[in-house]
Parts: structure tokens; sequence; C-alpha cells
């Protein structure tokens, strides 16, 4: 049995929530899909949670921005990548602060993990985004029906089953295409043996579904299961609307999950 999260974006109080709600179902192993931090007010104490508690992680948009430089980012999530970068930066405490920049440049954009779930053999691959562009490629549900060439790309590109967040929009993409939001799942999606699917684990941090609990996998046996939980939103919101770097909008929007 283990966890999948995705897009924390800096939101402590969401990210303490799921991690409880997963040592409570007795869950040891935690993968994460990226973007630890950017848009959020507490980018240290994420990161070193996610360090101490994960087992792998790849390595985000935002996280790769932090890093490097934000391209094609709208002016509110650039602010926040050049704020994220240099709260990290100002740590006084120097091996704190290099254990975390350690941390984000040796994630890799994907990996793979060849296992049986309940007798069904089973390659699961990780990213951020997408199985064709790890890092940045959205995938949308409405690509379904309006960008069949790209869903047909996209599973040419898929072997078994493919873990992605990024559009923070939980659900299920299916070959044929189609897509299936958890609720028409029942929030459990069995792995199949032969049937390829792209399964979006959600936000933990700043979810876009119109539900602002915070939303994260586990898959136990062969089932992925969909997980909400609600957090102190308003501990969040008041902390971005404390810092001016932030854009008071990711506070607003935490509050109706878009």
């Amino acid at each position: 049995m283990f966890a999948i999260i995705s897009d924390i974006h800096s939101n402590i109080e969401a990210l303490t929530v799921v991690l409880a709600d997963i040592e409570k179902r007795g869950i040891k192993i935690i993968y994460c899909l990226g973007d630890v931090i950017g848009y959020g007010p507490n980018p240290a104490e994420c990161l070193d949670l996610i360090i101490e508690k994960t087992q792998a992680c790849v390595l985000g948009n935002h996280d790769y921005a932090v890093l490097y430089e934000p391209t094609n980012f709208n002016i509110g999530a650039e602010q926040a990548s050049y704020w994220t970068r240099a709260t990290l930066e100002a740590d006084t405490a120097r091996d704190a602060r290099s254990k975390r920049w350690n941390f984000i440049g040796r994630q890799e954009m994907r990996w793979t993990l060849e296992t049986e779930l309940a007798g069904v053999k089973a390659r699961l691959d990780f990213c951020h985004a997408s199985p064709r562009r790890p890092i940045n490629e959205y995938i949308f549900p409405e690509d379904v029906y309006t960008n069949q060439p790209k869903m047909n790309a996209l599973f040419e590109r898929t072997e078994h089953i493919c873990f992605v967040g990024h559009t923070h929009l939980p659900g299920v993409f299916l070959a044929d295409p189609d897509f299936y939001a958890p609720d028409e799942l029942s929030n459990v999606y069995p792995i199949i043996d032969g049937e390829k699917a792209i399964v979006n684990v959600g936000s933990v941090g700043q979810p876009r579904d119109r539900d602002p609990r915070a939303s994260y996998v586990f898959v136990n046996d062969n089932k992925v299961n969909f997980v909400r939980l609600e957090y102190d939103i308003d501990s969040t919101v008041k902390k971005i609307y404390d810092i001016k770097e932030l854009d008071n909008f990711e506070a607003d929007r935490l509050k109706e999950g878009r």
C-alpha cells in the first residue's frame, strides 16, 4: 500500500492534514509528483516534510521555476517563484538550506515502478504533468472531446498506468479516450491488466475542481482510492495576504477550489 501526493504548493496546513491521514491509514510509503513549492507561504516547511516523509519525488514545473527560471508563467506565479527562491536562500541555517536545494536539484522528471498489485502485474509511471512532456504539459478533461490526437499521443507513451498532477483536477483518463471524475468512480479506480490509464491525483495545496478540500490518492491492492480532506484554509489565506510579494488571488482561489 502506498500514497501519492502532488502539487503541495507551499501549503503547510494542507500537507500536514494529508500526511496525518496517510499515517492514520498505516501507509508507510509516499510518492510525490512535484510542485512542492510555488504559490504558497511555507516553502521551506513543505520541502522539509517532503524530504522526511516521501520515498521518491519528481520535478514539477514550479520546482523547476524556482531552481532555474519561471518561463511562460503569469505574473502572480512568476512573483511567487522569485519570492520562494529568495525565501529559501535567506535561511541562515546553511545545512538545512543546502539540503533543500540539493533535494530539488536531484529530482528526475519521470520514474517507473514495476510491481504486482493483488495479482495484477503493473507498470506504474510517475511524472508531474504528462507522459509526453513530464514537467509542463496540461491534460484537461475536455481534451478527450476536443483534442483526440493529443490523447492518442499521450496513450502511445503510456504502457500501463501513469500518475500525474499539474492541472490540480483529480480523475482518470482512459484510452478510449474518456475521463472519469472521482465521484463517477465512487472514488475508486481498479487497476486492470492491459487497461491503460492516466490517473491525476489532484492537488494537496491548491485544488481547482471547485472543491477546496486537499486531494491525494492511495493504492491498496490494485485499487486507486481518491481522498478529500478539509484543512485550515483560513490560516493559509491569512499568511498569503500578509506577504506582499504573493498575489492575493492565490489566497482567494483556495476558498473556492479554483
